[in-house]
């Protein structure tokens, strides 16, 4: 399994800049699951995370990225080093060359097209600089935030994947958008 390759720091369209997650961020994110009480829902999550718990992620990530299984990059505004949301890339197949994106953005930055820019610019890296051929991420059917950034981004809707999740105890459906190289042209 390759290692997932270093970001040239940062990786910027100059519209925003993505780097690999950190420590210095946690400040940020606990602000922002205390600005928005239903974000961890949304991540999937139980409850919301704890400065340690994100403090544990942290130590983490490089070993993950050196065995190719998840990178999360912080998004930044442009000229700030403040974290404003995190893409993930997990789920990581280097075999089939393919792998699972997820995305948040701070309550105070949404609605300014930092999800759209985020996922096309880390998208482009992940296609030329990891080799990876599919993206692919996976939302609540109803998240219109969420397919309206995809959408803009050049991913394609697939269809819903019914009870393909679980989340608090019941089944849930998810929508399903792909992106592939030749999407990012169009």
């Amino acid at each position: 399994m390759p290692a997932i390759p270093e970001l040239p720091d940062p990786l910027s369209d100059g519209l925003l800049a993505l780097r690999f997650a950190g420590e210095r961020d946690i400040p940020e994110i606990l602000i922002a699951y205390q600005d928005d009480p239903r974000l961890h829902l949304h991540l999937g999550e139980e409850r919301p995370p704890s400065g340690a718990q994100l403090g544990r992620r942290a130590e983490h990530a490089d070993a993950e990225r050196e065995a190719g299984r998840h990178a999360t990059l912080t998004i930044l505004a442009p000229g700030s080093e403040d974290c404003r949301g995190q893409l993930d890339v997990h789920h990581i197949d280097w075999d089939h060359a393919r792998a699972s994106l997820g995305i948040w953005v701070a309550p105070q930055a949404r609605n300014q097209g930092l999800a759209t820019h985020a996922l096309r610019l880390a998208a482009r890296w992940l296609f030329d600089g990891c080799a990876l051929a599919r993206l692919q991420l996976l939302t609540e059917p109803d998240n219109q935030a969420m397919t309206h950034a995809a959408s803009s981004a050049g991913f394609v809707h697939e269809g819903v994947l019914r009870e393909y999740g679980r989340e608090r105890g019941r089944r849930i459906d998810l929508a399903i958008m792909s992106l592939l190289p030749r999407d990012l042209t169009r």
